[in-house]
């Protein structure tokens, strides 16, 4: 089955840049020359080199590359939980890269959306009270029609009583994907999220971020391995070695693939 893709396109920095760097109107992410080393001296391994990239609002972006690319360091990155070496990092019109710790977990908490391949869902607690647990956390109230939207649209209205062992693995990501857009935030990101689904229950979910980005216009950021899945996206960016190799827009898991066996040419 072929995805639909009407969203934006991720486009590498430079055009309409602010004089400070923050990112125009309808750009919901922005890196700005970041770079990123671990350690020190002779150890010190760099991750991220310099890489530039804007996100648009209401856009579905999947981010490739082999092991060790820096994919994960890219998505700690934009997530704010990794700071840049050099370089920034914005969140909308805010500097994640700048803010005190205490601005960036609230930044994080409210404004950023985090799905992981493990669910990471709580045993002891039903579906709702997983989905709300961030804002019940923080003391702030849930809204209560939101949530039932929310719930609508991952499917899993008939099901915020259950336990996770009493739901699917696809099941528990939609709950997981619930609970990161409970704060409605301005970007929503996801680490491998279909690499611990069958490909028919995978598929579910893709096309559930396909369709929060097309009907809800929601921000989705993607690391994946899978052309496939890439394939949902509206924008590939690739990663080799720490940079940005390249990118294809609404492409084909054919050309997906394709490119990734080029990386290493790169």
């Amino acid at each position: 089955m072929t995805p639909v893709r009407r969203g934006a396109v991720a486009r590498f920095a430079g055009d309409g840049r602010a004089a400070d760097g923050a990112p125009p109107d309808g750009v919901a992410l922005r890196m700005r020359s970041v770079t990123k080393t671990y350690g020190k001296g002779a150890g010190a391994v760099t991750a991220l080199r310099e890489v530039s990239l804007d996100v648009p609002a209401g856009s579905f972006t999947a981010v490739m590359g082999p092991s060790g690319s820096g994919k994960s360091t890219f998505l700690h990155c934009l997530a704010g939980i990794d700071r840049p070496t050099s370089g920034q990092v914005f969140l909308g019109g805010t500097e994640l890269s700048g803010l005190v710790e205490a601005a960036l977990t609230a930044a994080r908490r409210e404004r950023i959306g985090y799905v992981f391949q493990a669910y990471n869902l709580l045993s002891a607690l039903s579906v709702r009270q997983n989905v709300t647990l961030v804002p019940r956390l923080a003391g702030t109230p849930v809204d209560e029609s939101w949530l039932t939207e929310i719930f609508d649209r991952v499917g899993m209205r008939e099901h915020i009583d259950r336990r996770p062992h009493q739901l699917s693995g696809g099941q528990q990501q939609r709950v997981a994907i619930a609970r990161a857009l409970v704060t409605r935030p301005d970007a929503l990101l996801a680490d491998e999220p279909t690499g611990a689904l069958d490909t028919r229950t995978g598929q579910e979910v893709l096309r559930l971020f396909r369709h929060l980005v097309d009907e809800v216009g929601q921000t989705v950021l993607m690391v994946t391995h899978d052309p496939v899945a890439a394939s949902y996206a509206d924008s590939v960016v690739f990663l080799a070695d720490g940079r940005i190799a390249g990118r294809l827009e609404r492409p084909t898991p054919e050309q997906i693939a394709d490119r990734m066996t080029h990386l290493g040419e790169w």
